[in-house]
């Protein structure tokens, strides 16, 4: 197909006087983009570069229409230039779109003539997404750095204790934050000299995570003051209940507090066909670190600094059953219902009660 100049194109668009559809596939330095007209017929498919001056020369000069991209890195930013534009941008959920993902003709051409023919049928069809917005975008980007650096800190400290294990000396105290230089002194000269770079790398790291821990409570005090209502369960402090807001931002998406344990995909999956209904594990749907921050809510819940209340007694009588898998179950059982209650501690401003009777466990009151 012959290559249009941008003038060519609005000229070519323009004459269009209908509605136009547009499939965009995006790549990390270049994107690729089908326009159908009404009847479906293509009428042009060009490449562009993935920076905001090309998408804004390239689709400003387009009248409005309906564009259809997937979610990936570039997903976000681009959505909201295509909106800012007058577009109406669709976000496709990736893995949804089984026919862009599992085809045996991988190709750009051909996956952005795929989305456009879809987006044109159905939108529905593309299971779409909605991004959050760049103000909480940018909030939960200070989380996920700060995500980044507790990696980092754990790679170091297990690197530093197995290297001492291979000289059969350890090094003391099992505390990740408290991994200071001064705990290898007790260590062999040549091992010492060789670890302690490592050991002040640790601790300038810890340094840093407390200064993003600063900023976090910072931010929940001067912008997110509702995180109080969440922290009110004990197991869920200013990180989990930040992350949580942010990555939900909105709460009044959801019709039921129950939809928001599905939203971070802690629901059992369903593949029910006939008379066969198979138990089925959870989805892992949404955001996989929220979801390891609920996990690790449930099991302070149901652990032996977890306070007395109706959740952690009715996940302890969950455990009970289920024989070695009992406990593994009643964790993802407590982070599900911990998902349901933070999302109607949210939007009802209730006072939490974590005792709501003094005999036998009861659930704790969601919605």
């Amino acid at each position: 197909m012959k290559k249009l100049t941008t003038t060519m194109m609005q000229q070519t668009l323009n004459k269009q006087d209908r509605r136009l559809t547009v499939g965009l596939d995006l790549g990390d330095r270049s994107s690729f983009y089908c326009v159908l007209d009404e009847a479906g017929d293509v009428l042009m498919e060009q490449r562009v570069n993935t920076t905001p001056k090309a998408i804004k020369e390239i689709f400003g000069a387009m009248p409005r229409s309906r564009i259809a991209l997937e979610t990936g890195t570039h997903s976000p930013w681009v959505s909201r230039l295509l909106s800012e534009l007058g577009h109406e941008a669709i976000v496709a959920h990736a893995r949804s779109v089984r026919l862009i993902g599992e085809s045996r003709r991988k190709d750009d051409r051909i996956d952005a003539r795929t989305l456009a023919r879809l987006v044109r049928i159905d939108p529905q069809l593309l299971c779409p997404v909605k991004h959050r917005s760049a103000e909480a975008q940018a909030d939960l980007t200070v989380i996920r750095a700060r995500a980044a650096l507790v990696r980092a800190r754990t790679m170091l400290v297990n690197a530093a204790r197995g290297l001492t294990k291979s000289y059969g000396e350890r090094l003391r105290g099992c505390n990740a934050r408290g991994m200071k230089p001064k705990a290898a002194q007790d260590l062999s000269p040549e091992l010492k000299s060789a670890l302690e770079p490592m050991m002040r790398e640790i601790e300038s790291v810890s340094e840093r995570i407390c200064e993003y821990d600063h900023l976090l409570e910072s931010m929940t005090r001067n912008k997110y003051p509702e995180a109080e209502r969440l922290k009110q369960i004990k197991g869920v402090g200013t990180l989990i209940a930040l992350t949580y807001m942010l990555t939900l931002e909105d709460p009044h998406r959801f019709r039921k507090s129950r939809d928001a344990a599905c939203y971070v995909g802690l629901q059992p999956g369903r593949r029910n066909s006939g008379q066969s209904e198979p138990q089925m594990h959870i989805s892992k749907e949404g955001d996989p670190y929220l979801r390891t921050l609920l996990v690790q809510a449930a099991h302070h819940v149901l652990g032996p600094w977890g306070v007395d209340s109706d959740l952690r007694r009715w996940g302890m009588k969950l455990a009970e059953h289920g024989g070695k898998r009992g406990k593994k179950r009643a964790v993802i059982a407590v982070a599900r219902k911990l998902a349901v209650l933070l999302h109607r501690l949210w939007v009802s401003g209730d006072v939490y009660m974590p005792l709501r009777s003094s005999g036998r466990a009861t659930l704790p009151a969601v919605a």
